[in-house]
């Protein structure tokens, strides 16, 4: 298991997202502690619980202290999967942040991947439907 100071650099969710993303494409578990140390509000907030749950419901990954508020996680990745996927921000929290851990992992998964992402804006949820299929679709990073 890698551990990792979520403290470092700016100390907020950027470095939450891209560990459990890299985790996730490496089968390697990751432990987090300090998580979003350095924010106003620190620990797990909704669209962090969403980008993790995302990702591990992608790999099948069991995670350890997924709560709001937590400042440590534990992410055990497994075998990535294929399908179809709903995921539910449940808060304005940042889309684009939870797609940010979830494309990279949803690009190297077997077959296509399908997922929607439904976020509250206002007195509406919106819903946003990407769709990423290796075979019409090229990942580039």
């Amino acid at each position: 298991m890698i551990e990792i100071d979520g403290s470092i650099l700016e100390g907020g969710g950027q470095i939450l997202r891209s560990a459990v993303s890299l985790s996730a494409l490496t089968s390697i578990p990751v432990k987090i502690t300090k998580i979003r140390a350095k924010r106003e509000n620190p620990g797990l907030q909704a669209q962090h619980i969403a980008s993790i749950e995302a990702v591990a419901e992608l790999v099948d990954a069991t995670v350890v202290g997924l709560q709001g508020g937590s400042r440590t996680i534990e992410f055990y990745p497994k075998k990535t999967r294929s399908g179809s996927f709903n995921i539910d921000v449940g808060t304005a929290g940042s889309v684009t942040l939870v797609l940010q851990a979830l494309t990279p992992v949803a690009c190297f998964s077997p077959n296509e991947v399908t997922f929607v992402v439904v976020a509250s804006l206002g007195n509406e949820p919106k819903r946003i439907q990407p769709k990423f299929a290796m075979g019409s679709w090229n990942c580039i990073f």
